[in-house]
């Protein structure tokens, strides 16, 4: 399945609405223990990032299943070809925060559904949160900095919001200026 498609709001200049309609969609959650298709939906998650060496982190909707389903590095974030191995990466199923703590941090993103824009978001330093692993075992875990940046950013995913929803300074490549002033441009 290394051919998956990553769902992207545009491309080549484009707006992408079937994307975009999947992408801002409210994503379910798995039953457990996992059925056979629903482990079939992880692996075909897991498998996409494994592929791929542009991104950190990648969530279910954005190839377009629409379960609670992300999977991140937690190492190697610097990396273009990181070792992919198990335990470098994490799966979370149903993840649920409870627990934000310390002061907002402001820092740019980028997401491989929003190419070539990057947008300020601020997000908490330190998270706790209740999930079930890849296998579908019960977890609690806690992430800081950059990983809880990570989940958070992928987290987003599985309610629908995506980077350009949090209102912070966007940056652009300035040869594509007139098509992001053309989808960003206030309302008037």
């Amino acid at each position: 399945m290394s051919d998956q498609k990553i769902y992207t709001l545009w491309s080549d200049d484009q707006i992408d609405e079937e994307s975009i309609r999947i992408l801002r969609t409210t994503c379910e959650d798995l039953s457990l223990p996992l059925n056979r298709e629903e482990q079939e939906m992880v692996r075909t998650l897991v498998d996409t990032f494994l592929t791929r060496d542009d991104g950190v982190g990648l969530a279910a909707p954005q190839i377009g299943i629409l379960k609670r389903i992300v999977v991140f590095r937690n190492k190697g974030f610097d990396e273009r070809n990181w070792s992919k191995k198990p335990e470098d990466y994490e799966v979370l199923i149903n993840p649920r925060i409870t627990q934000a703590r310390g002061d907002l941090v402001s820092a740019l993103e980028g997401c491989l559904s929003c190419p070539d824009i990057q947008v300020e978001i601020a997000r908490y330093p330190e998270i706790k949160l209740r999930a079930y692993d890849g296998k579908g075992n019960k977890i609690a875990k806690r992430y800081s900095d950059y990983v809880a940046r990570v989940v958070q950013h992928e987290m987003d995913h599985l309610e629908g919001k995506l980077i350009i929803d949090h209102g912070g300074a966007l940056y652009y490549p300035k040869k594509k200026q007139a098509f992001f002033d053309k989808i960003f441009q206030p309302e008037k």
